[in-house]
């Protein structure tokens, strides 16, 4: 088993195995053929990448209950909960790396939240998966933090700029392909203090639910990622603070909201 990162090495962007407080450059990928390197470098030294550029970014949406529960009660409305494991896509350009600032663009609203959630890496090509095998084409786990602008996503048609600006998604800082889903914990904390804690594999439908739906009319490709929700009600972040998600057997994803000029 590994940890997996992606970082900057001199200009050009270079996957890296992670021992203890190093990282090792490799030529190659975690996806196909490689080899380690000569070079290591200490980790607090580093510029992270995203872990990895996906060919498909799938998104999960409300799949926790809680969330259900208490977005609706904001909004006055009775909960309802998905009948089915439905997958919906984010786009790889608003993907941005931990350490890396969050751009709260100028004209958007004080309605601009963190999501903290479970990253799925997919590590082989698969299709038509049963519930038995549906975790075999699983590689490893990263953090997301689906940022949000709420007034965006409620006033427009699609989700195309409340959910995919640019640097609206934060992934990393690496890939962990040892885990036990059912010991995770995640922890969302805005400038050092706790605003949500969950159990990160307390969802509606699992990891293998989406995967047998998925794959029965797409191919999971390596390299594709699976947001899978969050959970809890979030809060509204501004510029200067920093989000930190925590999701225990894995690390934590740290950025900082920046606000744009006009």
């Amino acid at each position: 088993m590994a940890k997996w990162c992606r970082f900057n090495l001199d200009g050009q962007a270079s996957f890296g195995l992670i021992e203890e407080k190093r990282v090792i450059a490799v030529h190659g990928s975690p996806f196909g053929p490689y080899v380690q390197t000569n070079q290591s470098f200490e980790i607090a030294d580093i510029q992270f990448l995203p872990p990895v550029i996906p060919p498909t970014f799938y998104c999960v949406g409300i799949n926790y209950k809680d969330h259900i529960i208490q977005m609706a009660a904001l909004r006055g409305k009775e909960p309802v909960f998905p009948p089915k494991a439905d997958i919906g896509y984010r786009a790889n350009s608003a993907l941005c790396a931990h350490g890396d600032p969050i751009l709260k663009p100028a004209n958007s609203t004080n309605a601009f939240q963190y999501e903290g959630e479970l990253v799925v890496v997919f590590g082989k090509q698969a299709k038509h998966l049963t519930y038995d095998n549906a975790l075999d084409c699983v590689f490893g786990y990263t953090i997301g933090n689906d940022v949000s602008e709420r007034t965006w996503q409620a006033e427009d048609r699609t989700l195309w700029r409340a959910k995919n600006s640019d640097s609206f998604k934060p992934m990393g800082p690496w890939i962990e392909t040892d885990v036990n889903l059912d010991k995770m914990m995640t922890t969302v904390a805005v400038n050092g203090t706790v605003h949500t804690k969950f159990a990160t594999n307390n969802m509606i439908f699992g990891i293998r639910d989406y995967i047998v739906e998925i794959t029965k009319y797409m191919t999971i490709q390596p390299g594709d990622v699976m947001w899978m929700g969050t959970d809890g009600v979030p809060s509204n972040i501004k510029h200067g603070d920093q989000v930190d998600i925590t999701i225990s057997g894995i690390g934590t994803l740290s950025n900082t909201v920046i606000q744009l000029s006009a």
